[in-house]
């Protein structure tokens, strides 16, 4: 069966737990970090004095999540090349070439995956320096400014303490700037490299088995609510490993005439570029929608196209903004330092769950995903 990055998502959102669970401990910790001691008149003393108590926490949590991640990741990996092998020995399983792909049993510790897997761990180093040193920015900020705030504002230290907490809650752990320039939380970036990693797993444990047995281009399906990186490729053949660029080849009909006189049949093939070109310009992203299956010329048929209903695309991108702010409110919950504050964040993420249903009931092409609502182990 053609392969997907949508085949190895199940692995990606269980290692993105690993980074919910850590950020709710992070504002657990921050919580009662600020909130011991609140009524006392020496508060801002006693909180300067545990720093180096909450630093330690923090450490804690982040090498449990650094061990823990990066092992999740490695399995994850293993097993997303596994399944995207499997996916090709399906694919070519009518023919011999299957039978003799299935038959060499190639051990999942490629170096694809020791390749990804190291990646992966250099790409999220900076990751739990800038964890600990956002936690500490906070609590010192916080106590800082608590006993200014509340001589020139009237504002208590626990308005101070929850305010900031709050913030910390909606934003997250932020910081991390992608190759993109882009910024992002850490349960975000997380979720965004695991998700691209265990995908480029999949796909390159597939078109590794179809290189074993010769294969030399592959089609990309035509998927619906495509996004502007991908629609170029809809549809296209690319090779394997071939020059970049659209170019037509003439190669031998996958099914040639049997018997003595039988002519040699070709055809003509227009191939839109490489398959590592089109993924360098965006093609299989996290989150894509398109597939990868082996092109036999002269058999294979382009795929029908499927017009993308009204703004498709940007209807899902609005249903994933609306996600992360449930997800930033029940954070906020969980930062919440008495019952009003509790209630209060409940309210809005009663809000924001409506708003989900609306733009699915006003978009039928939009589908509801109530697991990327939750947070940590919930999810």
């Amino acid at each position: 069966m053609p392969v997907s990055p949508a085949l190895a998502e199940d692995l990606a959102a269980a290692v993105t737990m690993l980074y919910e669970d850590a950020e709710l401990a992070l504002i657990e910790i921050l919580r009662r970090a600020l909130a011991e001691g609140i009524d006392s008149p020496r508060w801002a003393e006693l909180k300067l004095r545990s720093i180096g108590d909450l630093r330690n926490a923090v450490e804690t949590v982040t090498a449990a999540l650094q061990t823990d991640a990066n092992g999740a990741v490695a399995r994850a990996l293993a097993e997303a090349y596994g399944r995207g092998r499997q996916a090709a020995v399906a694919e070519l399983g009518a023919l011999n070439i299957g039978r003799e792909l299935q038959a060499r049993r190639v051990l999942p510790g490629a170096p694809a995956v020791d390749r990804l897997a190291a990646s992966y761990a250099e790409d999220t180093r900076p990751l739990y320096a800038r964890i600990t040193r956002a936690v500490l920015d906070v609590f010192r900020g916080v106590t800082s400014r608590a006993a200014g705030a509340q001589l020139l504002t009237g504002q208590s230290r626990r308005d101070a303490s929850q305010r900031a907490l709050n913030e910390f809650a909606r934003r997250g752990v932020t910081g991390f700037i992608d190759r993109a320039g882009r910024s992002w939380e850490l349960a975000s970036y997380a979720e965004m490299s695991v998700r691209s990693v265990t995908a480029r797993a999949a796909i390159e444990g597939h078109i590794d088995a179809l290189g074993e047995i010769g294969a030399a281009l592959v089609i990309v399906s035509d998927a619906p609510l495509e996004c502007p990186l991908c629609r170029p490729w809809e549809g296209e053949i690319l090779s394997l490993q071939g020059p970049p660029g659209p170019h037509t080849v003439r190669l031998d009909h996958a099914i040639q005439p049997t018997g003595l006189f039988a002519a040699r049949r070709t055809v003509a093939v227009h191939v839109a570029g490489s398959l590592p070109e089109a993924r360098a310009a965006g093609l299989f992203h996290p989150n894509c929608r398109h597939s990868l299956g082996l092109y036999l010329p002269g058999v294979t048929t382009r795929p029908p196209h499927h017009a993308t209903p009204g703004t498709g695309y940007e209807d899902t991108q609005r249903q994933r903004a609306i996600e992360r702010q449930i997800r930033a409110w029940k954070r906020r919950a969980a930062a919440a330092m008495d019952e009003d504050a509790r209630r209060y964040a409940g309210a809005y993420v009663r809000r924001w769950q409506a708003r989900a249903r609306e733009n699915v009931a006003a978009h039928p092409e939009v589908r509801r995903q109530p697991q990327r609502e939750q947070i940590g182990r919930a999810r």
